[in-house]
């Protein structure tokens, strides 16, 4: 099981996996080259969104697909500090 987690420091927004820095994801597509956000629906929330499905789905065309409504659904609602796992984002895509 993986473990994403996300906060604010000095540095800005930062997100890991497994306590690595989440890769963004850019080569898939760039809706925000400003990295990630979270708690609002916007650009920088897609983008983590999208690079949350595509580490977990490890499939870039299914998490492009599924990056609008995971977006809305989970990312806008997450708090300033988060911590999701691999089996909530299952639960959240009703694959779990």
């Amino acid at each position: 099981m993986k473990i994403y987690e996300g906060g604010r420091g000095l540095a800005g927004a930062q997100v890991t996996v497994d306590g690595e820095p989440l890769d963004p994801r850019f080569e898939v597509k760039t809706f925000s080259p400003m990295g990630f956000e979270w708690t609002y629906e916007g650009d920088g929330p897609r983008q983590l969104a999208l690079a949350l499905l595509c580490d977990h789905l490890v499939d870039p065309q299914r998490a492009l697909q599924l990056t609008e409504g995971f977006m809305r659904s989970v990312v806008a609602e997450l708090d300033n500090a988060w911590m999701l796992t691999s089996e909530e984002i299952d639960a959240a895509l009703g694959t779990g």
